[in-house]
């Protein structure tokens, strides 16, 4: 593994993809990754859908798809549009379950640690 990334908070393009695309690159020295993997729990964004294609990245391996804002099969098909030019392989649907799960859970404490804050802020 040469670059990992986790969703931060307050900063809109500070994904998990983007970051661990950032992290590679730096080890690497070179933003082309082009026999790299990037294997992510939720399917990407049409943000991260063009770090993914700019990067040069292989392929691109995720569990859950992201009705809302998925930007590879879901909402947007961008790897598929005819005048990219790079091509990106694509596998969905890995741990599916399980990849549900832990997005389930990771939006569920940010959930109750806004409602913990306001809580917070109400007492003061």
């Amino acid at each position: 593994m040469i670059g990992q990334g986790f969703n931060q908070p307050s900063n809109p393009v500070a994904h998990a993809e983007v970051l661990a695309l950032q992290e590679a690159a730096a080890t690497l020295n070179n933003y082309r990754l082009v026999d790299c993997e990037l294997y992510v729990t939720l399917e990407p964004c049409t943000m991260c859908a063009g770090a993914i294609i700019h990067s040069r990245i292989k392929r691109v391996i995720f569990g859950a798809l992201e009705p809302k804002a998925g930007g590879l099969v879901s909402q947007n098909r961008t790897l598929e549009l005819p005048y990219m030019n790079y091509r990106v392989e694509m596998t969905s649907g890995v741990l599916e379950e399980e990849c549900s799960e832990i997005i389930s859970s990771f939006f569920r404490a940010r959930r109750e640690a806004k409602k913990a804050e306001k809580r917070r802020l109400k007492l003061c």
